[in-house]
């Protein structure tokens, strides 16, 4: 009866102990954004944006964001990064651009990141934002593509917020950016665990247009 009672015991604890474990570990991926005004950690959709979470987190682990700068900055509209240094040099992505997943369902609320783009909707490559008010009409409809929102901020909306209270200016042609950088010091993933990359699409075999020889026998 004792030897049953010390494993009953043992088996709850060890139950505990994995359950405790399992519920430490966020489900989604979460990215650690550390920059000059306080550290930003961020949770990723994976199920309802797996295109640009995947991209994001392949800039994150190729250290694309290290040392970029927050270059426009709209207090209660949004703060983006993710293309210049404190120059204003550009610093383009080393991947292609994605699909636009602005019809995911998720919308751009406060505090929420989504990819930046041009006009064309399929153009995001690195460069994000983080909503600084709900912005609903950037959310897609019938009638428009939106912008794809793909995490939201965890921890650290007030370090959000003090970027987007900086003081700005009008530099090499560029609106809204702050007269004193502010740079990503790392962006960081921390539960590599939980992310299953996405493949990467194999290149299209070159065409050849001319005729081969035939090898003489």
């Amino acid at each position: 009866m004792k030897n049953s009672m010390c494993s009953l015991i043992l088996g709850i604890t060890a139950w505990l102990t994995v359950s405790l474990a399992d519920a430490a570990t966020p489900a989604n991926p979460q990215v650690s954004i550390k920059t000059e005004k306080g550290d930003i950690l961020v949770e990723l959709f994976s199920k309802a944006a797996p295109i640009s979470v995947d991209n994001f987190i392949k800039n994150v682990n190729s250290y694309h964001y290290d040392g970029l700068i927050f270059h426009r900055v709209i207090k209660n509209f949004m703060v983006q990064t993710g293309g210049f240094t404190f120059d204003l040099t550009s610093r383009p992505s080393e991947r292609d651009p994605i699909i636009n997943e602005g019809n995911n369902g998720l919308k751009n609320k406060r505090g929420t990141l989504a990819m930046a783009r041009t006009s064309d909707p399929n153009s995001a490559m690195a460069q994000f934002f983080i909503n600084h008010k709900t912005n609903r009409f950037l959310d897609a409809s019938d009638n428009k593509a939106g912008y794809a929102v793909f995490g939201k901020v965890v921890t650290g909306m007030a370090v959000v917020d003090s970027i987007a209270g900086v003081e700005t200016t009008t530099k090499k042609g560029y609106q809204n950016v702050p007269i004193k950088p502010i740079r990503i010091l790392s962006a960081r993933l921390v539960n590599p665990s939980v992310w299953t990359p996405l493949p990467e699409a194999k290149p299209e075999a070159n065409v050849l247009s001319f005729e081969r020889p035939v090898p003489v026998k």
